[in-house]
C-alpha cells in the first residue's frame, strides 16, 4: 500500500455541527465506560462527511479529544484505512476498481476517461466537481468494469457510457445507479434463465412425475365410497374424484412420491401418512373392513369433520 500522508494545506479548526455532536454522543454511549475509543471509526467517518468528503488534521485531533485518545492513535487509524481521504476530493468522488475482473473487462479504458475528463489521480478538477482514485475490489465483479461515485455503484461501463455519466453529473442531470446496460442487477446479460425458467420447468417435471395414476371415470360407472377411509370427507372425496381417483385399490398402490404429490396438492401437511390412507385402502380393496369403516357404515361417523379438520394435529380420531 502506498504511503498515505495528510494534505499540506489544512484548515485551522474543526468541530462537529450540533446535529453531528448529538449523533456522536449516541455512538459513544453504545460502549461501556472506558471503552469509548471503540467509536473512533464511525466518528471519523462522520467527520469526513461533514468536511466535504475528506479528513483534515484538525478533525483527527478533534475526534481524538472527544474519545480521550492519543492523537497518534487516531492518526494511525485514519492513515491505515483507505476509506478515509486525507486530502480534499471533488463533489463527485470516483473510486475506480482496477482489480483483475474489472481490468479484464476494460478498467484501463475507464482510467483513460478519468485522466481526460478529470485529471490525474488525487487531483480535484478545476471546477471542483470531480476527483478520482484507483482502488481495490469493490465487490461487483459480475458487473465489471465498475466505479463507485460517492455512495453509489455504476456498473457494466465502457468508455462511452462512463464519459457520458460524468458529463451528466457535471451538468446536474439525473443519473441511474447500477448496471448501465439492459441488465437486472447481477442477472445474466442474456436475461433471467436459471432462476426462473429452469426452476419452474424442473418443478413442473417433478409434479408430473409424482402425480398418481388416474382414471378418466370410475370403473363400471361405480366409484368406491372413499369416505369409508378415515380422513376423507365429502369435499376431499370430490377433489380426489376430480383427480381421477375413484377406488380403494388406486390409493392402496400409491408410492411415496404419489403421497407427497397429493399431500402437497391438498395441503394436508402429512395427513395422508398420519391417517394411513394407503393401509386403510389395502384392507378395503381386499374386501376387509376397518374399525373406522365399520362405524361409518353404521352411521356413527360424521365425515364432514374430515373436511373441516384438514391439517389437524392427528387427534381427530380420538375426538371422534
Amino acid at each position: 500500500m502506498s504511503v498515505r500522508r495528510l494534505a499540506r494545506e489544512q484548515p485551522e479548526e474543526f468541530a462537529f455541527s450540533s446535529d453531528n455532536w448529538e449523533w456522536a454522543k449516541q455512538q459513544i454511549a453504545k460502549y461501556p465506560e472506558g471503552k469509548q475509543a471503540s467509536a473512533v471509526i464511525p466518528l471519523l467517518w462522520r467527520a469526513q462527511e461533514q468536511n466535504g468528503g475528506w479528513l483534515s488534521e484538525p478533525a483527527i485531533r478533534y475526534v481524538a479529544g472527544i474519545l480521550d485518545m492519543a492523537h497518534i492513535r487516531v492518526l494511525e487509524i485514519a492513515t491505515f484505512y483507505t476509506m478515509f481521504n486525507l486530502s480534499p476530493v471533488g463533489q463527485y468522488y470516483v473510486q475506480l476498481c482496477g482489480t483483475t475482473p474489472c481490468w479484464l473487462r476494460g478498467a484501463d479504458e475507464l482510467k483513460s476517461v478519468c485522466r481526460k475528463v478529470i485529471g490525474e489521480q488525487g487531483q480535484v478538477s478545476d471546477d471542483g466537481k470531480f476527483s478520482w482514485l484507483e482502488v481495490e475490489c469493490l465487490g461487483a465483479c459480475v458487473n465489471a468494469p465498475m466505479v463507485q461515485i460517492n455512495d453509489d455503484f455504476y456498473e457494466d461501463l465502457d468508455a462511452e457510457t462512463f464519459e457520458r455519466l460524468l458529463e451528466d453529473l457535471s451538468e446536474g442531470r439525473e443519473v441511474k445507479p447500477g448496471p448501465q446496460i439492459e441488465r437486472q442487477l447481477s442477472a445474466p446479460v442474456t436475461g433471467l434463465t436459471a432462476l426462473i425458467v429452469g426452476v419452474e420447468e424442473e418443478y413442473r417435471n417433478q409434479k408430473v412425475a409424482g402425480k398418481p395414476p388416474a382414471l378418466s371415470e370410475a370403473r363400471d360407472g361405480q366409484a368406491d365410497d372413499l369416505k369409508r377411509i378415515a380422513g376423507i370427507g365429502p369435499i376431499i372425496e370430490t377433489t380426489l374424484n376430480q383427480l381421477g381417483i375413484f377406488h380403494f385399490d388406486q390409493i392402496a398402490e400409491w408410492s411415496p412420491a404419489h403421497i407427497d404429490w397429493v399431500d402437497d396438492y391438498l395441503k394436508f401437511k402429512g395427513r395422508i401418512h398420519r391417517e394411513d390412507w394407503r393401509g386403510q385402502s389395502r384392507i378395503l380393496a381386499d374386501g376387509g373392513v376397518t374399525e373406522f369403516a365399520r362405524r361409518y357404515d353404521a352411521g356413527d361417523i360424521n365425515t364432514d369433520l374430515d373436511d373441516e379438520r384438514q391439517g389437524d394435529n392427528g387427534q381427530a380420531e380420538e375426538e371422534r
